[in-house]
């Protein structure tokens, strides 16, 4: 079993989330990221749903969201 990261370590979701790789919905969600400087780094999963409502991102995005939700809460 992998080591798992205390909060602390993985730090706040947003600046994980950046840090992440991907494909599909998920690798779009760091594109996005990475290009918007609005983009919240220090946000919670639900800031990051906050800036993406104010974009009009589809719902594809939230979905994307809610996957990397569950895998940073689960490092």
């Amino acid at each position: 079993m992998g080591k798992v990261e205390s909060p602390a370590e993985r730090g706040p979701f947003g600046r994980w989330r950046v840090r992440q790789s991907g494909t599909g919905l998920l690798g779009r969600l760091v594109k996005a990221a990475k290009v918007d400087p609005k983009f919240p780094l220090e946000g919670d999963p639900e800031a990051v749903r906050t800036r993406l409502r104010e974009c009009g991102a589809d719902g594809n995005m939230f979905a994307a969201v809610d996957e990397a939700e569950l895998d940073w809460a689960s490092y």
